[in-house]
């Protein structure tokens, strides 16, 4: 029903460029996710664990932020691709940091060599999906602003 909102306003040309960042916000914040659940997987198999700081972080930041982003540009386009603009360079800075900076549980290196290719590719994959996902995000919010 939103959708259409949308669609019928950007016929008019008023919320085009609102329509093509929604679409482009929804495919990078759902592969986000999708590739997430296998970091995740490949965080238990390992028995990789974070504390509670991190973890609070990984739900709040890393996993919801772009989906509440998501959900929020439906009504407000802008603010909710900022949201996800922000929170996915928060994820991509966690990300970069703590599986390829700091030699700890969490670096790709030193995780049990049977979850190494999980846990490494999907890693990768984050980093790649995040830098897309700040400038989708942070780039949309920007062509909003200008288009309204």
């Amino acid at each position: 029903m939103q959708i259409d909102r949308i669609e019928q306003v950007g016929r008019h040309g008023r919320r085009g460029p609102a329509r093509q960042v929604i679409t482009s916000l929804a495919a990078v914040v759902l592969a986000h996710f999708a590739v997430s659940a296998g970091h995740g997987a490949a965080h238990s198999g390992a028995h990789v664990t974070l504390g509670p700081a991190g973890m609070a972080f990984v739900y709040v930041v890393i996993l919801a932020g772009p989906l509440v982003g998501l959900a929020v540009a439906f009504r407000q386009p802008q603010v909710g691709a900022s949201i996800v603009g922000l929170t996915m360079a928060g994820s991509l800075a966690f990300g970069l940091i703590n599986h390829f900076i700091i030699q700890g549980a969490d670096h790709v290196a030193h995780v049990e060599p049977a979850w190494r290719m999980l846990f490494g590719s999907t890693a990768a994959l984050l980093v790649v999906i995040e830098a897309a996902g700040t400038y989708v995000g942070l780039h949309g919010a920007i062509r909003v602003r200008r288009a309204s």
